[in-house]
């Protein structure tokens, strides 16, 4: 048998923050899914938190391609994803140099002043779509920070809520660029020694919750008007940014 880690506290934290990854990776609620990692990082360090999440998010990451990715924007992806893997590149050169924490602090900060301009100076409808130059750079921010602390979300959401897609169309190309990033860190988080029994093991014991939150979220999100869904996802991010500010303080 594999060894697991056996603290019930963890568990308390784990089994919501893995329900809330699964939701999130339906779309609905996608600006609550860089909860997780800070969730899990309460009872664990945050690259253990991390390397448990990694085989959770491919579990996710199927299901949701099995549900969504014919629904994905090609055109966007063939810009997004070099871009991404670029930021996993960068992430692996400099993971250990830069604490997860201080990136986690600087997302969430980036998050909240997004959220704060958007208030203040909401885009007008006729407004043109954000340049390509800004697709590549968050998502090679996105990449960086999804490397580090499986924080990708709010960068993401930076480029795509500007462009105004439907929620389905947003949420599938979301769902393709996320799952080519998560596959992308395997290799670097096995050559950084974060792939190993326990966590793998720990992995397993709460494999099972991840189905169920993808399960409950695709659901929601084919049904849900576009108006609320963007407006849920302001709000995931905005406690996102919250929440990741408040640990790199702590």
């Amino acid at each position: 048998m594999l060894p697991v880690i056996t603290d019930p506290a963890f568990y308390a934290v784990a089994v919501p923050a893995v329900l809330l990854m699964g939701i999130s990776k339906s779309g609905f609620g996608a600006g609550f899914g860089a909860l997780a990692v800070p969730l899990m990082a309460l009872a664990v360090p945050v690259p253990q938190a991390a390397a448990i999440m990694l085989p959770l998010l491919a579990i996710a990451d199927v299901l949701g391609l099995k549900a969504l990715a014919r629904e994905a924007d090609r055109a966007l992806l063939k810009l997004l994803l070099p871009a991404g893997l670029t930021g996993i590149v960068i992430g692996w050169l400099l993971f250990g140099v830069l604490p997860a924490k201080a990136v986690a602090g600087l997302v969430g900060a980036i998050t909240l002043v997004f959220l704060a301009i958007r208030t203040v100076f909401p885009p007008k409808a006729d407004a043109p779509p954000p340049a390509r130059a800004a697709g590549f750079f968050f998502a090679t921010v996105s990449g960086f920070t999804s490397f580090v602390a499986h924080a990708g979300g709010p960068p993401m959401g930076f480029y795509m809520l500007p462009l105004k897609l439907p929620p389905v169309r947003f949420t599938a190309t979301l769902a393709v660029f996320f799952a080519a990033v998560n596959a992308a860190k395997w290799l670097p988080y096995g050559l950084l020694g974060l792939i190993d029994l326990t966590n793998m093991g720990t992995a397993l014991v709460l494999a099972p919750v991840t189905p169920l939150g993808v399960w409950v979220g695709v659901r929601i999100v084919r049904v849900i008007p576009q108006a609320l869904f963007y407006r849920m996802f302001s709000v995931g991010m905005l406690l996102t940014g919250i929440k990741l500010v408040y640990d790199a303080l702590k």
